[in-house]
Order: C-alpha cells, then sequence, then structure tokens
C-alpha cells in the first residue's frame, strides 16, 4: 500500500520521479532534527529535501531553507548557522493537525462560543 500511495499522492512521501533521481544523481549532505534528508546534485546547481513524512515546507528548519535557496554556499553540516540565545527552536505550521491551537469557542474545541461580554457595540447604518 505504501507505494501505491507514492505513485498516485505527492503529499504522503516523495515520488517515483523524485527517487529516482535521488538515486542516480543524489549526493547526501544531511538531515535535520525532524528527520528531513538534504541531498544536491553533483556540480551543486540543484538542492532538493525528502520529507521523513507529510510533504510540508514549513517543516524545513530555517537554516536548511537558506541552504536550499541557495542563500547560503555551504549547508549547516558544515557552517551551522549561529543562533541568538533569545531564538526559539523551529516549530513547523501545525495548523490541521491534532496539535493546531483551538481557542475557547473553536469548532474544533467544544463548539459552544463565550456569550458576548458587551465591550463592543454594533455597527448601524445611518
Amino acid at each position: 500500500m505504501p507505494f501505491i500511495k507514492m505513485i498516485f499522492s505527492w503529499w504522503n512521501s516523495a515520488t517515483f520521479g523524485t527517487l529516482l533521481t535521488t538515486w542516480t544523481q543524489g549526493a547526501a549532505v544531511g538531515e535535520d532534527a525532524f528527520g528531513n534528508r538534504y541531498y544536491q546534485n553533483k556540480d551543486g546547481s540543484r538542492r532538493w529535501v525528502l520529507y521523513n513524512g507529510t510533504v510540508e515546507a514549513s517543516r524545513v528548519p530555517a537554516e536548511w531553507h537558506g541552504w536550499l535557496h541557495h542563500t547560503f554556499a555551504e549547508p549547516p553540516t558544515r557552517a551551522p548557522l549561529r543562533t541568538q540565545v533569545w531564538e526559539m527552536p523551529h516549530q513547523p505550521n501545525l495548523t490541521g493537525t491534532e496539535y493546531a491551537l483551538r481557542p475557547e469557542g473553536s469548532l474544533q474545541r467544544s463548539g459552544h462560543r463565550p456569550r458576548a461580554t458587551g465591550d463592543y457595540q454594533a455597527w448601524k447604518p445611518e
């Protein structure tokens, strides 16, 4: 079944064409904390990522994003990006997952909206 998913959907993992290109022309460069693997072709002109799980661009940390888009010449495995003490670790977009923010009154949380507190006045056209 995973092979069938790979043939007919690109969002579950790499497509067959991407895997074939990786096997024949790719040179492994590194892996990030999320398990995503990064590759480039022999001359370094093309760079790509094989996601660990769902294909979601927000799962690529900033240092690898910069390398993928040729902002940084060296990958973070050779030239790590200097981080500041106030920076938080990278977190992918959680929208649509069980960890997404569900504020009070959200249909996915309880479905009951809190009563209006009277702190606004409805607009009435003149």
